[in-house]
This record gives C-alpha cells, structure tokens and sequence, in this order.
C-alpha cells in the first residue's frame, strides 16, 4: 500500500497526549500457551506511536488479576513516540512471541500509523495473533492498522474522529461515533483517552463487573475536564481546525 497526499490529510487528526504507566514484562517463554484466569496482554510499539494510547490501558489491563502486559515492537529497544520527546522500551520483539490473550494495537500521527501500515511485517505479525487471540483490540488510529491488515472488513468500528471518513472509504468499514466499538472479538477504541474507556470494558469482560469497578477506583479514573469540548460532535470548524494544528505542530 503507497501512502498517498489523501491518506496524510485523512490521518492529520492522530494525537500524542502524555502519561506514564507501563505494565510489566511478559512472565515466561512467550510461546507458551495462555493460562486460564491470566491473561497475556501484547501491546505493539511502532516508531510514532501516540503515548497515551498504549500506557492508558496498560496501566488498567496489568491491574487484573494475574495478568501480564508487556510492550512488543518489530525489535526489542527504545520506540520514540510520534512528538520524539518521549520513548518506552518493548520488552519482546515480534519474532519471539506467536500467541497473546489480547493484542492491542495503538494509534499514531501520520508517520506512525501509515508507516504501520505499510510494514508487512507488522501486519503479518498482527494477523497471525489474531487467529489465536482471545480479544484484538486498537485505540484511535490503530484501528486504521487493523484495517489496513484485513480485519475490519464488514465490521463496525470506531476511531479518531479525522480518521473516520477515510476508514470508511478506505476499508469499507461502518464507523460508530462511539468511545469503543465491540464488533465480535475485536473492540476498537476512539482516539487516545478513549482506550482508558475501552480497557476498563475490556477488564470488565475478563474478570466481571466488580474487579473493572474495584480497578477503576484503584486508578482513580473519574474524569471531570475543566472544559465541555473533547466531543467532536459538539465541536464547530474553528475548534476543529485549531485542534488538528497543534497536533501537527506537535509531531516530529
């Protein structure tokens, strides 16, 4: 797939909002098969990642019991996010691990996400984990790369809100404007604060209503923003505009 002037524009709106929280490695040989009640979690580095995407539910998918999150790239090392200012180490490389509980993919600005895109090692990676995952999951435009490896064909999914009409066209793929979308094992999240949302779903499937709550609390999730403008429903074109610029500003 050549990326193309379109696909850039389409892409524009894919963000970097910072946190700090990183689970820990992978316990064991990560070929072994997944044990039942603790979950491997794999979530994929790529160079230009937005931060908040994988460290929001890493800090709540390594609070379920048992459980373990590592951090995966096509090497093993430091992986810069899409602004450079920050990196995370993945603990695993691609070719060392055939088999995870979950898979989460994040999301990225242009030079992530079409780079992703375009990695057929990536890809190939992704829908091998696939085939055996118990839950595929993305975060913003990650689920642009879930799409661009097939698996969204005739699904319902949802993503960053610039992203949306090209994931339509582009893939054939019915957008819901929702903070996360359950299309059978697959769960697409909005963009980036959105996976913190869609994680404390996914906890909820996992381990039940009570130790989703129980985490939640335990993070002390309860979100009151100082402003009413983080729906781009609700939002008018200057806002809009203002919002994709600093993200462009922002990217390296």
């Amino acid at each position: 797939m050549t990326p193309s002037t379109s696909r850039r524009n389409m892409l524009r709106g894919s963000v970097a909002t910072a946190a700090l929280a990183v689970g820990p490695a992978l316990a064991g040989t990560a070929h072994a098969a997944p044990s039942p009640g603790t979950p491997h979690v794999g979530i994929l580095l790529y160079d230009g990642y937005s931060l908040l995407d994988p460290t929001g539910p890493a800090e709540i998918l390594a609070r379920l019991p048992g459980a373990s999150v590592t951090m995966i790239a096509e090497k093993r090392g430091a992986v810069r996010t899409d602004t450079r200012d920050v990196a995370m180490v993945a603990d695993r490389c691609i070719a060392e691990v055939d088999r995870l509980d979950v898979l989460l993919v994040p999301g990225a600005g242009n030079r992530g996400t079409l780079g992703a895109m375009n990695n057929q090692a990536l890809l190939d990676w992704i829908r091998q984990i696939h085939r055996q995952s118990l839950w595929t999951t993305s975060v913003c435009t990650g689920s642009l790369i879930l799409a661009a490896a097939g698996l969204l064909e005739g699904k319902q999914a949802t993503t960053y809100w610039a992203s949306a009409e090209y994931l339509q066209s582009a893939f054939g793929v019915t957008y819901l404007p929702q903070r996360y979308v359950h299309s059978g094992k697959i769960i697409t999240a909005a963009g980036v604060s959105a996976g913190i949302d869609m994680a404390l779903y996914l906890a909820y499937l996992i381990a039940g209503e009570d130790t989703a709550r129980a985490i939640q609390l335990a993070v002390e999730y309860d979100p009151h923003p100082p402003f009413d403008s983080g729906n781009a429903a609700d939002a008018d074109t200057p806002l809009r505009q203002r919002a994709l610029e600093l993200l462009a500003a922002s990217q390296a």
